[in-house]
Parts: structure tokens; sequence; C-alpha cells
């Protein structure tokens, strides 16, 4: 099946950057349409004046997302997006927690950043197209350091309980912090699958539960009353 891909960016550098990483990631590209800002990408979506439309079978099967937008943040394209049956990807030069956690709650499937190099974006993007979770080394040592924030804050918050079942409480398994330590370093998935004595499908698995767990914290943070400490 033809790939039909729409790309959300405002800086026209950035913008046909994004369209050779894209172009080189598929050999069955059917075509890219580009909008600058929310306006141009809903009028695409058949959005326009909070109208929804149905996804045809033309309809795009990736979506590429700016966060900071002329007319908006890319985050409300994404919560408009959730039932869209398009794989969605915020492509942005933010590696920050204050990015990240929100971009993946409100529904992106991957999370990429435009200062990587070509080679690796395209590697990325296949991956995430294919239903391969992305880790890239920047994003893996964020996720790194949220967790093990998390943790201590666990350990000195009153009452804390190793056995808490509160959502986004959940620790990671001595493999994932593995994982996510050798993707942190730059190792593929291959190459840490080798140096884990594991197969690749199972480095996958622990990177979709570490996603799984990181989103349960994410809305666990959204869902925290005012007033509470911030444990990020």
């Amino acid at each position: 099946m033809s790939v039909k891909v729409l790309i959300l960016e405002d800086n026209p550098v950035a913008r046909g950057f994004l369209c050779r990483v894209v172009r080189e990631s598929f050999s069955d590209l059917q075509s890219i349409v580009e909008a600058g800002d929310l306006e141009g990408a809903r009028r695409h979506l058949g959005r326009v004046g909070g109208a929804t439309a149905t996804p045809g079978a033309d309809a795009f099967r990736l979506i590429l997302v700016d966060l900071e937008l002329p007319d908006g943040n890319g985050l409300d394209l994404l919560s408009e997006l959730a039932n869209h049956p398009a794989t969605k990807i915020v492509t942005t030069l933010y590696a920050d927690d204050d990015h990240l956690f929100p971009a993946l709650q409100r529904g992106a499937d991957g999370y990429l950043l435009k200062e990587d190099r070509f080679e690796v974006l395209v590697q990325e993007l296949q991956r995430i197209v294919r239903g391969q979770p992305p880790l890239s080394p920047a994003i893996a040592r964020r996720l790194l350091g949220h967790f093990r924030a998390s943790v201590n804050a666990d350990a000195d918050a009153a009452g804390a309980s190793a056995s808490s079942e509160a959502p986004g409480s959940e620790p990671l398994t001595p493999r994932e912090s593995e994982v996510l330590t050798y993707a942190s370093k730059g190792f593929t998935i291959k190459e840490i699958a080798s140096l884990m004595a594991i197969k690749a499908f199972a480095v996958n698995d622990h990177i979709k539960a570490i996603y799984r767990k990181l989103k349960l914290s994410s809305r666990a943070e959204a869902a925290r009353p005012a007033g509470e400490p911030d444990r990020k």
C-alpha cells in the first residue's frame, strides 16, 4: 500500500529536510503534502471550522507534527487526531520533559529530533511506521532521568510503598533499565540485543513496555491535583 504523508512544519528549510527524510524512508511513497501552520494542516485533513471528515481510502498514513507553530501548538492537533488512523510523529528540536511527555500523552506514536543525522531519522521513521518503538540516544537519556527521578521521589514521599499500585509508580525492570542505558549511549537495537544476548524483538518488547509505563506516568502527572509536589 502506498504512503501518503502530511508534514506540518513552519520552517521552510526544516520542511524541505523532512521531505527528503520521508522520500528516503519509503519506496512506495504516494505523495507528500506540506503545511506551514495549523490552519493549513487542518484544511488538508478536512477539519476546517471544527468539522471532522471521515478518513477515506486516500487518507494520510503518516503525519509529522512540529510543536511550535505560528498559529498555535502541534499538541492541539495531536489531540484532535486522537482517533485518526494515521501514524502521528512529533518532529522537534526539543528533547526535554516538558515537550516529550505531553506529546506522548496526546497520542504521538513517535518523537524525532530534527537535529539528528539524516540517516538516523530515516531509520527511526521506518521503525515507527513498522510499529517498532523509536528510541534515540537523546530520548533514552531523558527517559532514564525521568524514571530515576520518579524512583527517588517515591522513596522520599511519606507513606511510599514498594508495592504501591498508583498509576505511574511502576519502576523499570533491570532489563528495561539496561536497554535504556545502552540506547542512551548510541547502540542500535541489533547491538543492544547482542550485548544482552537476547533477540532483537525482545529488545523492542522492552522498549514498548517502557513507553507504556511512561504514558501511565505522564497521565498520572496530568491528573495530579494542583498543589501536589512535582515528581519529574
